[in-house]
């Protein structure tokens, strides 16, 4: 089984991103070959760096193709652009066998077809008027140097097919379109051309393409009943829309995979939310790694109904697949690089200590912090910076907090020092209770506005516990000696 991807040549975004997962699925469910081919026919549209993009984008969500342009292939080239003899030569058997005709119409013509239906509130149609020509009337235009056009006769007698999401489907294309061109002026071929083509030539079993692509299908079909070809078999996914069931539009920058990936989201969020809102599963689930959704896919549960996308939800899916990954030994060793270099970057200038980027600590910090933080991100936000920086607080400073400075630090360290790497938060809070309760005259709430002043130098921020567990007895115990000696 084989299963291809075609696609243009832009930035991959989450519809585009939705089609290939579910090619990819699809594929290796079926111990089939993903195969990546990318459409740049239209030269107008093509955009520079983006065919690279679009497979760095699939190889950074997970989903690498097994054939592409840049993995090559036995089926190659990729790229349609490398394929043009290819078409020509098609076009050519179609004209042979009279499937297929020049047309000569003008731009300017077909400009005024168009504005003369739109008058009449008609939607617009070529009227065929090319596919009556004599022979002896195209052999005189061409004798003139005449630009033209390879134009596709649409047969009436359309065959209904199987569509794997939509079941049985027929439309009468030629009712309602007049012949579509196939192979334009500059040689290069149109999408209906050159996808018939290579699916044949690539030996492609299965597409799985938008559900925009449904009505050309019965047009494609007669394609491969002029060339008498057995074509693969269709399934054409539903939309992927906002959660208000408007399109997802390209305007929103927001909706580019390379956006996704600078915020700080991580694949397995992305390709989990947009199957979690589809079809294709026993049941919605989050946190399915790639592996559970090839395990569980079923095409026949895929439903003709649009998946409404709700990306508010999706820091929360990245919340459940970050907490796996810092549970998982082999990707937390990636997260403590990852955070390791995202505090050199923010905090750099601020004279880290060294102490503090040791793959030990940070590594403490990510298991603490599992489940509360959405994006490792997160981690070097301010709220956090008391993690990476230590305060330069002076005992002076302390002392307008409390006069009991010396007692409440002699009783804190030893609390660390005899249990402290053994509390958690709930436990170290009645301790700080207890601590509060053997001094004379400070309040508890000043006892933690000098604890959180010694371990942060900040006002405000996460409570003293949480600090506390969260940077250890060893560090604790050092700035509160640090705060009291200077």
């Amino acid at each position: 089984m084989i299963s291809s991807f075609p696609t243009t040549t832009g930035f991959l975004h989450l519809g585009g991103l939705r089609t290939a997962l579910y090619n990819y699925i699809f594929a290796k469910k079926n111990q089939g070959t993903f195969i990546l081919r990318l459409e740049d026919t239209d030269q107008n549209r093509v955009v520079p760096g983006a065919a690279e993009g679009i497979e760095d984008m699939l190889e950074w969500a997970g989903i690498p193709p097994d054939e592409s342009p840049r993995r090559g292939g036995s089926f190659g080239p990729y790229l349609q652009s490398h394929r043009l003899e290819l078409y020509r030569s098609a076009s050519d058997a179609l004209l042979e066998s009279g499937a297929a005709y020049r047309c000569f119409c003008t731009p300017q013509r077909l400009q005024l077809l168009k504005k003369e239906a739109l008058r009449r509130q008609q939607t617009p149609r070529y009227d065929n008027r090319c596919r009556h020509l004599t022979p002896a009337e195209v052999a005189e235009k061409l004798s003139q140097g005449l630009d033209w056009v390879v134009r596709f006769r649409l047969e009436k007698g359309v065959q209904p097919f199987q569509d794997l999401v939509y079941g049985w489907s027929r439309h009468e294309v030629a009712d309602v379109e007049g012949d579509p061109v196939i192979l334009k002026g500059d040689g290069f071929p149109t999408y209906h051309l050159a996808n018939v083509v290579d699916d044949h030539h690539m030996g492609i079993s299965h597409v799985l393409r938008g559900t925009e692509w449904l009505t050309s299908t019965s047009k494609h079909l007669l394609l491969y009943r002029a060339f008498g070809w057995e074509p693969p078999q269709f399934g054409h996914l539903p939309l992927l829309l906002n959660r208000d069931g408007s399109k997802l539009s390209k305007r929103q920058g927001d909706i580019f995979l390379e956006h996704f990936a600078r915020e700080g989201y991580l694949p397995e969020a992305l390709l989990d939310i947009i199957t979690n809102c589809g079809s294709g599963f026993p049941e919605k689930q989050m946190g399915r790694t790639l592996e559970e959704l090839i395990l569980q896919f079923e095409i026949g549960r895929i439903t003709s109904h649009s998946a409404l996308l709700d990306l508010e939800q999706l820091p929360e899916f990245n919340r459940v697949h970050l907490t796996r990954h810092i549970e998982n030994e082999g990707l937390r060793q990636k997260l403590i690089k990852e955070l390791q270099l995202l505090v050199e970057q923010v905090y750099g200038d601020q004279h880290v200590d060294p102490e503090v980027l040791e793959k030990e600590y940070v590594e403490r910090v990510l298991l603490l912090r599992k489940g509360h933080i959405s994006f490792l991100k997160n981690l070097v936000s301010s709220d956090y910076s008391y993690l990476w920086v230590r305060p330069s607080v002076s005992r002076e400073q302390l002392l307008t907090v409390s006069a009991e400075v010396d007692e409440i630090g002699k009783l804190v360290l030893g609390l660390m020092t005899s249990q402290g790497g053994g509390l958690t938060m709930e436990e170290l809070n009645k301790e700080l209770r207890s601590v509060q309760k053997q001094t004379q005259e400070t309040k508890y709430s000043s006892v933690m506005k000098l604890l959180r002043l010694a371990l942060s130098g900040q006002q405000h921020g996460p409570s003293v516990a949480e600090m506390m567990v969260t940077l250890g007895p060893k560090e604790v115990c050092g700035r509160i000696h640090k705060a009291l000696s200077s």
